[in-house]
């Protein structure tokens, strides 16, 4: 993974304003992060992204994460972002990935995934197409399962699910009911104003 330099091919930071990729480094918390992002892009989707390996790993989830096991939700993996993302809320200018970015929700993270009853490294996990993570996140809680299942003959298609556990609710659904971050309080309509 940490590999930054589709991130930087893809983006002119000054210009966007996003955090640039020159700065690595892990985070200060001995658990490594989780965030979720809602991104007011060409299409709303959130971004849903772990600390590894000194970067985030990245899946653009359209519908957003579920807490209900019964909902699988595509999740189309996309270039390793800076940690530095994991706090980056604003607008994004002209270019790519433009519009309004909240920190939808974080946390800490734990890899839970197994295999005949061995725990399986996460750089592994993902080289194998699964991988099954402990959120530990205002929102989002319990475990969830990531799937590559090359959906439509696309590499980059994964599949995101809650796993049945104490953290699901098929009632709950915060995509749509919460909409604010955890962090700032603020919503994408916060940063459209203030950039309109």
């Amino acid at each position: 993974m940490a590999e930054l330099r589709e991130y930087e091919k893809k983006r002119d930071t000054k210009k966007s304003g996003e955090p640039s990729s020159k700065r690595r480094g892990r985070r200060r918390r001995s658990d490594p992060v989780f965030v979720v992002q809602r991104h007011d892009a060409t299409n709303l989707h959130f971004d849903f992204r772990l600390e590894i390996d000194g970067a985030l790993a990245s899946w653009a989830v359209p519908k957003g994460p579920s807490l209900d096991p019964r909902d699988k939700r595509l999740a189309v993996h996309v270039e390793d972002h800076p940690l530095d993302y994991a706090d980056f809320e604003g607008r994004i200018e002209d270019g790519y990935g433009e519009g309004t970015v909240v920190v939808w929700d974080t946390g800490s993270y734990e890899n839970v995934t197994e295999k005949n009853g061995d725990p399986v490294d996460v750089a592994t996990a993902l080289e194998n197409g699964h991988l099954k993570v402990q959120l530990h996140g205002e929102k989002l809680t319990g475990a969830f399962a990531l799937t590559h299942t090359r959906m439509g003959g696309d590499e980059q298609n994964w599949m995101l699910v809650k796993v049945d556990d104490a953290g699901a609710d098929r009632r709950r659904k915060p995509t749509s009911t919460q909409n604010e971050s955890v962090l700032s309080g603020k919503t994408n309509e916060d940063f459209e104003e203030a950039g309109g």
